[in-house]
């Protein structure tokens, strides 16, 4: 599993955040575990390292669900913000101002710009994120998980929502040299006809090569579309093909990947977590929180077909998983039951919604959003921007408590080969 802030899913224990290869920056001190935990915060396992995350994807997830967040909870998310427009992971005392010591990162901010800009009425938080965002953009095209770090596929692909989500035009978010942020992610896409063609790497190893990488896979989709971790419950088409040839434009890069994801799903219907250090030679783990983003993946690229079982799957499997870990890996769940059109509030016996809605404050207001609002809210999502036939969003994985979880924050580093 790649640690996804990107998306599908930050939030593993911080043993395991720190296993996954993050920069010795992030790593900051834990709060204690005698101090209480904001009132407005979701879940209460310890947030350094995925406080603005799994608000973040909460506040998505109930979108879905035509929930509305209690007013303390959004001033939660909005009071992490520094000046300079960028979000921590967490910062216990947010009446102290930011410093230059305080770790931001580019998944946070993202999956902070896609909630903000699902919840409304805080244009100039949002703005100023974008401008910080578009500040640290590297000279490839990218992000990385820190400004200034090496650009990563599950960073880039969830700026590239964050940007879109808010109504950039990605063609105009550009370097001195005219990169692009699909400049950036294109290269991290594996060529078809070898073993592991269509998929796409966390970052090229120190030889240069491309290990695939099922969670930035999964987000590579999302970025290559144009899509945020809110993705509509799409019509199948036809079967996903790897593309040959080079240069790819974006849309068969993120064929290739949902190609590759199929093949990946097939078997078992879910993804494999990578091994932790010194356990190389265990049974693999099922990777719930990365599967979740596949699905995900697969119906924004028009192949939620390919992703029933998987769906099923989880259904059967994933109870336990989300119980312990938190407000992220149900908003996970959320997220690909919705796009898919599995039922949220029966998925496998259990009311995603209402488990959700238990790990935070009371929400404002639960009511079905109507068709015509439904559809509004898709057509923004999906006229945001310009990209791929007309087509440009985004988390953002992402990961949860111990979950591997995927798109972000997300955001979700650890080398996978499925």
């Amino acid at each position: 599993m790649t640690v996804r802030r990107s998306a599908a899913a930050l939030a593993a224990t911080a043993a395991a955040l720190c296993a996954a290869a993050a920069p010795a920056a992030v790593a900051a001190p834990s709060p204690s575990p005698s101090a209480a935990l904001p009132s407005g915060l979701y879940g209460t396992n310890d947030p350094t390292y995925d406080g603005v995350w799994r608000q973040s994807l909460a506040f998505l997830a109930q979108q879905t669900a035509g929930v509305t967040p209690a007013a303390k909870a959004v001033d939660w998310l909005t009071g992490q913000q520094c000046d300079s427009g960028a979000f921590p992971a967490y910062r216990a005392d947010a009446s102290v101002p930011c410093t230059d010591k305080t770790m931001v990162d580019t998944n946070a901010t993202a999956a902070a710009v896609q909630a903000l800009r699902t919840v409304g009425g805080h244009q100039d938080a949002v703005a100023n994120a974008v401008s910080w965002l578009k500040s640290v953009q590297n000279e490839d095209g990218g992000w990385g998980y820190t400004a200034g770090s090496p650009s990563d596929a599950n960073s880039t692909s969830l700026v590239i929502g964050a940007l879109a989500r808010a109504g950039e035009k990605l063609g105009d978010v550009t370097t001195h040299g005219g990169k692009t942020p699909y400049a950036a992610l294109l290269t991290f896409s594996i060529p078809c006809g070898g073993k592991d063609g269509g998929a796409f790497a966390y970052q090229p190893d120190k030889a240069g090569k491309l290990a695939a990488n099922g969670d930035a896979t999964a987000a590579g989709v999302l970025g290559a579309l144009g899509k945020g971790l809110v993705v509509p419950d799409n019509a199948a088409v036809k079967d996903p093909a790897c593309h040959k040839g080079s240069p790819l434009e974006p849309e068969q890069a993120a064929q290739n990947g949902a190609s590759y994801l199929t093949t990946a799903l097939a078997k078992s219907g879910h993804l494999d977590a990578a091994p932790m250090p010194g356990a190389e030679d265990s049974k693999p783990q099922p990777d719930f929180g990365n599967t979740a983003d596949a699905v995900v993946a697969l119906s924004a690229a028009g192949h939620k077909d390919k992703a029933a079982a998987s769906v099923t799957w989880l259904e059967k499997n994933s109870a336990a998983w989300a119980k312990q870990s938190g407000p992220a890996a149900y908003a996970q769940l959320i997220l690909a039951a919705h796009a898919t059109g599995t039922d949220l509030h029966d998925f496998g016996g259990t009311d995603l919604v209402a488990r959700l809605n238990a790990t935070g404050p009371e929400p404002a207001a639960v009511k079905k959003p109507t068709a015509t609002a439904t559809e509004e809210e898709e057509k923004k999502d999906s006229g945001d921007g310009d990209g791929i036939g007309g087509v440009w969003w985004f988390v953002g994985i992402g990961l949860a408590v111990g979950a591997g979880a995927g798109f972000l924050i997300s955001g979700r580093r650890k080398n996978q080969q499925l």
